[in-house]
């Protein structure tokens, strides 16, 4: 990367989205996949990127975000200078939690004034995605930018509670930007997948203008307002990309990993880091049989597996059925039990000849910790 970057992420902006599973962790520590969390997808991106120091904003619920991080060996950010910096939710001047995206980036204005990067790039924990951050941040230094917003080319609506959609020229800059607009009948557009690019400076200028004049809402108060006169450019991502709106779509995002293109597309290439656990490997004893599925390691299975995502440590008893379901870390499953969509949480405990089903719009979840 031709100019030092600094990143910053937001860990809890989205909680909203997933309750169940964000109850009593950050949107960016919820278990995806296997063996990730949300975060290791958009931190794994800036530090392939070549980015050495990143801010994780915190909010509330942090304690798995903490243990997960940990030092940030992992992700090579176990450094004495930068490396992985943890933002609390207020600021110097206050002592209450930001309840904004812009009242979070005041909150963290001395982190970035402290930073000596040239650019800054914004990125939140509700998208997975192979991105190459340095490509945009070339992007943006190219085009001059004030401001560099990445896109992704959706025909589905979106389920957020809060979304923006670009209006792209020819030569990218942005011609207008629409917050929750109502999608029906619009075919193809362009969704706006939360990372952006800003000079460091322009970004701790803005705040600071922004707090004078008493503004609330970075998308309302200062990008919509100032689309004719800041240069505004869009980044179109053309790879995969899935947005995690609600538990359908989580539902959704994760069955896709079991198609070998999709893989291919997020873990191909440059590796997701994530938190090293030293697990035995997974058991398959008499009269398992496990179908189109990834299973973590640690797993013992005695029974039927299909079309499923086990989570490290996942027991599933003899003559147990399981079917189109996500079974996170810990969870025992008993003799002759039959699951077909369901997602349970961790440590949770199914007892012999229990049958729940939901269906891929409306998954069973089952609550961490709880025994059925």
């Amino acid at each position: 990367m031709a100019h030092s970057t600094v990143g910053v992420i937001f860990s809890n902006i989205h909680d909203e989205n997933i309750p169940e599973l964000s109850r009593h962790r950050t949107m960016a520590s919820v278990p995806f996949v296997g063996r990730y969390r949300l975060i290791d997808f958009a931190l794994s991106n800036m530090v392939n990127s070549g980015i050495t120091t990143v801010g994780i904003v915190t909010k509330n619920n942090y304690q798995s975000l903490i243990d997960h991080l940990g030092s940030g060996k992992e992700w090579d950010l176990a450094r004495k200078d930068g490396g992985i910096i943890l933002l609390p939710p207020y600021s110097d001047e206050t002592d209450k939690p930001y309840t904004t995206r812009l009242e979070a980036l005041m909150s963290i204005t001395g982190f970035l004034t402290h930073r000596k990067e040239d650019y800054v790039v914004i990125s939140d924990c509700d998208g997975i995605s192979h991105m190459d951050i340095a490509d945009i941040v070339r992007f943006h230094e190219e085009k001059g930018a004030d401001i560099t917003m990445v896109y992704h080319k959706e025909t589905e609506p979106c389920e957020s509670s809060y979304f923006m959609t670009l209006l792209p020229g020819k030569d990218g800059r942005i011609k207008g930007l629409k917050i929750n607009p109502n999608l029906k009948g619009e075919g193809e557009y362009n969704l706006y997948v939360n990372v952006m690019v800003m000079r460091r400076e322009f970004l701790i200028n803005t705040i600071q203008d922004a707090v004078t004049r008493g503004f609330s809402s970075f998308g309302r108060d200062i990008l919509t307002k100032n689309v004719d006169t800041l240069k505004i450019y869009g980044y179109e991502f053309c790879g995969y990309y899935a947005g995690v709106n609600s538990m359908e779509d989580y539902y959704k995002h994760s069955m896709e990993l079991l198609r070998r293109d999709v893989r291919h597309e997020i873990f191909g290439g440059r590796d997701i880091y994530t938190k090293v656990r030293d697990s035995a490997p997974s058991k398959y004893l008499d009269g398992a049989v496990v179908r189109n599925s990834l299973i973590s390691d640690g797993c013992v299975i005695e029974g039927t597996v299909e079309n499923c995502i086990l989570f490290r440590g996942v027991k599933v008893g003899k003559g147990s059925v399981v079917r189109n379901s996500i079974i996170m870390q810990d969870t025992v499953i008993g003799e002759n039990v039959s699951l077909d969509c369901v997602i349970t949480d961790k440590n949770v405990v199914i007892r012999d000849r229990r049958t729940l089903a939901g269906c891929e719009t409306l998954p069973y979840f089952i609550a961490k910790g709880r025994m059925l």
